[in-house]
């Protein structure tokens, strides 16, 4: 034992207070490496979501954190070798974008730095940022193993990152093609469909002439163009085409013409695509392959030629790039109307609006609501545009992912979930994995003079594979990966895989680890994350017999956390919540601060720090961290986004202090006090049989709840247990029995043997849900039990031992607590004190439960200050007398003798003056022909049945009155 960090009832403080024991006790952790696996017993491993090396820890990384730890610690204390494996993110756009802003703050880019000094800068930004948020991991009591930290691109991760781009482009899964990409004209970089949000906007919809060649062709009803709606004006330059549906009646003689395009001057052809809604606009669309994804295939399916017109900050190229069809390079280029070169995408669209309005062939602007297409960092609009990037041949690495799913090799919790995966993967297309960064892994690719392209780990091995003398001059592609191509590796490259079979093979830790068990994540990165893992991993971890291994054997997919108005937690919004605010506190002007930083609105900043001065007048008090671990887990429903209340967390910080207390009262009762050495069931009394039999169901509980992914119910389960049932019952039971000269010696040890042994359980119970508070107290009642170990983190979780639930027990408790409250409630609604003995009345009892109210009646007295117990035969009256019902069951405490007369007449005076007045506020009404004539039904009907209920108060209040003028 470390006795150091013993506590006594002498020196406990009178209210948990966590800072000191938070601190105390992760260095203690941490230090003697119980964090590590163990090398005992089937493995269990989880991988972290590497935080991003971005800033700090939100809510969600809190939650997330919570939920692992607690499977984490569970599966250590059942005796698995576990290990939680930790590390972080470079987050490529994310990173530089922070780094890039720092340094516009003293207005340098990073081209005035150059590559190699702004990576440089970077390093510098992940040192101080990677360890703020490795701090703060440890804060919220994670027992990950430090000693096995990773990061993306650290020595091993970047090996590995290199490998599997070698050999998925020996294998011909990894290609460079010019094709149409979703652009980031701030970040300069291409982005994935999945780092593009579509945003409802207010827009407009342009409807233009379009004339044709033949000047004697007209439309259906006569007009010698066509007209065109589109909400891209500017992308006029880059049509290839104008469409019509093949069955558009009005367009049908059309098909095959060409019109004039306008500004340029240039021929195109008017085709038939069934792509085309007869019903949008004029039904008549136009098509530009270079600046549309829906243009693009169309332009594929009918064989139409690729304009770009637009340079990777989204302004007019002086000549436009000529594709003549998809797949192949540039043929040509072609000039581009000398007023537009060089204006910003926006700027062409409304120069091109008032042109055509000048020249006559703008026919009419109209409001049109339309998704407009953002970068998720950025906030741009994205810009199709033609590049060439390098790409993962995504169809054969789907599937067996989507197989392992299929077959329940890999689980989604809920199940919800499995659906969204299988839609998405049965849908998908092949990944874009080249970003146009500085920050991030390189491509390993190699160019020559002529632009051949060479692919290797280094120049070193392409040169010697390629066979390449010095005197060939070689470039390295300025491009890196996409971040979540090293993270989709994540589950094997941490644990040391190096492509190389033979040294893979003689990695214990590999194959002792991998799969890992569960993974639990957010819905939101099931497509950035968890699918691309589970295709990376299949290709190149194999099991014995060659078949693909998974990288997880269960997903738990968790909802996000909102505030407690159910409001999704955002800078701009100003409700966001520190998680370490909620462990530490912080004060008003703090909170403030921090709310409000980095806002550009003076107005937004202003609003935000109104509200945030009207919600938190003093700020946020210091919950520690077993409050605001519990609540996350008390709030943990599978799949459903979470509310986070304050309230709930000042909650369990009661609940803290209510275990505390209890801790204190128990050390003060047994410390000194002779303790049995064994269980002695032969001297337990209703008490013990009960807390004894309602351990073993909680414990029950909170397996299952454990098995079934369902933290909520192990929190509900844990606290129903400990502070309804130990300390508001089983506690206040023993307080007789050890303050009673006349109860045996042998008898009052195995009570405080069952206090503290039932205590010491329920602490491992909830040990991997507040950890801090449970260490702390393990340590003093652990050796007053005999209990070996140095830590509650590798004690043995409770199991439930059905031999030890006792039905009979349960029930005469039920009855004992329904009687207890129903004579608290009289005492409470008669105004009595608790010092005052009561004779209490029972009516309506069966012989079986008066049998069982004599085993519990010494308890009963004890409890609920019962002077006596008197049973009435079912056809006896009672005295006048306040009552409850327990079941079917009457109790009744008489007044006589209790109560003073005139004042309790005076009192139901007042009563009944006061039911009156309501009374006949609604007999006038009902009386009033007009309000019943012209009042909903409904609403009469209510109002007659409130005068009926006040009618039998009345009766009952001057009922009362009468029997208390003749006490």
């Amino acid at each position: 034992m470390t006795d150091s960090h013993a506590t006594s009832a002498q020196n406990i403080a009178t209210t948990y207070d966590p800072t000191e024991i938070e601190k105390k006790w992760y260095k203690t952790w941490e230090d003697h490496g119980y964090f590590k696996p163990s090398g005992q017993g089937d493995s269990f491993c989880v991988m972290i979501p590497p935080p991003n090396v971005t800033g700090s820890l939100h809510m969600g990384h809190g939650f997330n954190n919570t939920v692992i730890d607690a499977f984490t610690r569970y599966q250590r204390m059942m005796g698995k070798n576990t290990l939680w494996q930790p590390g972080t993110d470079h987050a490529g756009i994310a990173t530089q974008m922070v780094v890039e802003r720092q340094l516009a703050a003293e207005n340098i880019s990073r081209h005035d730095l150059g590559r190699e000094k702004f990576i440089e800068k970077v390093w510098e930004w992940k040192e101080q940022s990677g360890g703020h948020i490795t701090k703060q991991i440890r804060r919220l009591g994670s027992s990950v193993d430090w000693s096995r930290e990773r990061f993306t691109m650290d020595d091993g991760l970047s090996h590995a990152v290199k490998e599997v781009f070698v050999q998925l482009h020996e294998q011909g899964l990894i290609y460079r093609g010019k094709r149409l990409v979703n652009w980031d004209p701030k970040f300069q970089t291409a982005l994935s469909d999945l780092e593009v949000e579509n945003h409802e906007e207010k827009g407009s919809l342009w409807h233009f002439k379009y004339f044709f060649e033949n000047e004697s062709l007209t439309t259906s009803n006569g007009l010698n163009y066509l007209v065109v709606a589109t909400t891209r004006p500017e992308t006029l330059f880059g049509d290839s085409a104008v469409a019509v549906h093949p069955t558009d009646e009005r367009y049908q003689h059309l098909i095959g013409q060409h019109i004039v395009l306008p500004i340029s001057g240039r021929l195109v052809p008017i085709i038939a695509d069934e792509y085309v809604e007869k019903d949008f606009g004029t039904g008549c669309v136009k098509i530009t392959p270079a600046h549309d994804f829906n243009d693009y295939e169309v332009g594929k399916r009918c064989q139409l030629p690729l304009i770009n017109i637009f340079n990777k900050y989204a302004e007019v190229l002086a000549e436009f790039e000529y594709i003549e069809k998809a797949g192949q390079n540039i043929s040509k280029t072609i000039p581009a109307p000398a007023d537009y070169i060089g204006l910003e995408r926006f700027e062409a669209r409304k120069k091109l609006v008032v042109q055509a309005e000048q020249e006559g062939w703008l026919e009419k602007i109209e409001p049109y609501d339309l998704k407009a297409p953002r970068g998720d960092r950025s906030g741009v609009i994205v810009e199709p545009l033609l590049t060439d990037q390098w790409y993962v041949k995504i169809a054969p690495l789907a599937e067996p992912a989507v197989e392992a799913v299929k077959d329940g090799r890999i689980k989604f919790v809920p199940e919800q979930y499995t659906n969204m995966y299988m839609s998405w993967m049965n849908n998908i297309q092949d990944w874009c994995i080249s970003r146009q960064l500085w920050w991030g892994h390189r491509i390993p690719a190699w160019y020559d003079a002529d632009g051949n392209v060479y692919v290797g780990r280094d120049e070193n091995e392409v040169r010697q594979k390629h066979n390449l003398g010095a005197d060939t001059s070689l470039s390295q592609d300025e491009d890196v990966l996409d971040t979540w191509f090293s993270s989709g590796l994540w589950t094997f490259s941490t644990l040391g895989w190096t492509g190389d079979a033979a040294k893979d093979a003689q990695n214990e830790i590999l194959k002792t680890f991998h799969p890992t068990d569960l993974l639990v994540t957010g819905f939101d990165i099931i497509f950035f994350w968890v699918a691309r893992m589970i295709m990376m991993t299949m290709h190149f971890m194999k099991q014995a017999d060659g078949s693909p291994q998974i990288p997880f054997k269960t997903v738990y997919v968790h909802g996000l956390v909102r505030d407690g108005e159910g409001q999704k937690m955002s800078k701009s919004k100003g409700n966001v919540l520190d998680p370490l605010d909620l462990i530490d506190g912080i004060d008003l002007e703090g909170l403030v601060k921090k709310r409000t930083f980095g806002l550009m609105n003076p107005k937004q900043a202003e609003k935000i720090e109104k509200a945030t001065r009207k919600e938190f007048p003093e700020g946020i008090s210091s919950y520690g961290t077993d409050a605001v671990r519990f609540t996350f887990c008390a709030l943990a429903n599978t799949g459903r986004d979470i509310k986070f209340d304050l309230k709930r967390v000042e909650g369990y910080r009661n609940f803290c202090n209510k275990i505390w207390n209890a801790t204190r009262f128990v050390l003060m009762n047994v410390e000194g006090q002779e303790i049995a050495e064994q269980a002695q069931p032969e001297l337990w009394e209703l008490p013990e049989q009960w807390i004894i039999s309602r351990l073993q169901q909680a414990e029950a509980q909170v397996h299952q709840a454990f098995a079934t992914y369902r933290l909520d119910l192990a929190a509900q389960a844990i606290y129903e247990f400990i502070w309804n049932e130990y300390c508001d019952w089983y506690v206040e039971l023993t307080k007789p029995v050890l303050n009673d000269v006349d109860v045996s010696s042998a008898r009052k040890a195995e009570v405080r043997r069952v206090l503290l042994s039932v205590l010491e359980s329920a602490l491992r119970l909830a040990h991997p849900l507040m950890p801090y508070l449970t260490e702390e107290i393990w340590q003093t009642l652990a050796p007053m039990l005999g209990r070996e170990g140095k830590t509650i983190m590798t004690a043995a979780y409770p199991i439930s031992d059905a031999s030890k639930i006792n039905e009979q027990a349960e029930a005469d408790m039920s009855w004992l607590q329904g009687l207890i409250g129903a004579v608290r409630n009289i005492r409470g609604e008669m105004g009595l004190g608790n010092a005052r003995l009561l004779p209490v009345l029972l009516k309506n009892i069966s012989t079986t439960e008066q049998t069982r109210i004599e085993r519990i009646e010494p308890l009963f007295k004890a409890l609920a200050k019962v002077e006596s117990i008197e049973f009435l035969a079912d056809q006896e009256e009672p005295p006048l007398s306040s009552s409850s019902v327990v079941g079917h069951a009457s109790v009744f405490v008489p007044m006589k003798g209790l109560i003073d007369p005139k004042a309790e007449l005076g009192r139901l005076q007042k009563d009944l003056d006061k039911i009156q007045k309501q009374y006949d506020q609604i007999a006038n009404k009902l009386s009033n022909e007009g309000f019943v004539k012209k009042a909903p039904p409904a609403v009469v009907e209510g109002e007659k049945a409130k005068l009926a209920e006040f009618t039998q108060q009345l009766e009952k209040v001057r009922h009362n009155m009468e029997q208390i003028a003749n006490l």
